[in-house]
């Protein structure tokens, strides 16, 4: 397992080993013994994931940003296992040096790369496929009550997310969400979320 550090600190690309052959391939795709060994050191905190969750989606679909208010932050570790999507998170933690910032990676089926998004940060995706199926790590349980997001089309947060905003299929929930410049954060950087 490889592990790549972006601009924004514990926002990380993980890539695992994968052995082809004639057969096809094969991989790991989660050992809590190596993320332990290689992720937790950067994290410096340990991480348990208590929910697998999959969503399949259409060409055009784009969710989020989403993110569980305090106290069920979660943090989550994510892959596309069919097609292609954009994959962002942003920092929404209130003091953070990089707040309001992003990093974009794109994830697909032929390049195994997962995402790995803490606690303190938005999350959302966008479908570059006919259809994609993406899954994800979480280290809290959901908890609707906990529910929040920004708006997945805040031209302020400088995203490309390379489908045209006209063509943007949304969910009625992710219409909604509050503009980064009018949303008040539930994160600080200066408490621990952990």
């Amino acid at each position: 397992m490889n592990v790549i550090t972006t601009d924004i600190k514990d926002v990380l690309i993980i890539e695992p080993r994968v052995f082809k052959d004639a057969r096809g391939y094969f991989f790991e795709s989660f050992s809590q013994r190596e993320f332990d060994e290689k992720v937790t050191p950067i994290l410096g905190h340990s991480i348990n994931f208590v929910q697998d969750n999959e969503s399949m989606s259409s060409r055009g679909v784009m969710r989020g940003l989403h993110f569980q208010r305090p106290p069920f932050t979660q943090s989550k570790l994510v892959r596309c296992v069919r097609g292609a999507v954009l994959d962002v998170a942003v920092d929404i933690r209130k003091g953070s040096p990089t707040f309001g910032k992003h990093v974009a990676v794109e994830l697909t089926e032929d390049n195994h790369r997962q995402f790995f998004v803490p606690r303190g940060f938005a999350h959302g995706f966008a479908v570059l496929s006919d259809v994609a199926v993406f899954q994800y790590k979480c280290d809290e349980f959901y908890h609707p009550e906990a529910d929040g997001g920004i708006s997945i089309l805040d031209d302020s947060l400088g995203i490309d997310w390379r489908i045209p905003s006209a063509e943007a299929i949304l969910s009625e929930k992710d219409t909604k969400h509050a503009m980064l410049k009018d949303f008040d954060t539930p994160f600080d950087i200066n408490v621990s979320l952990y």
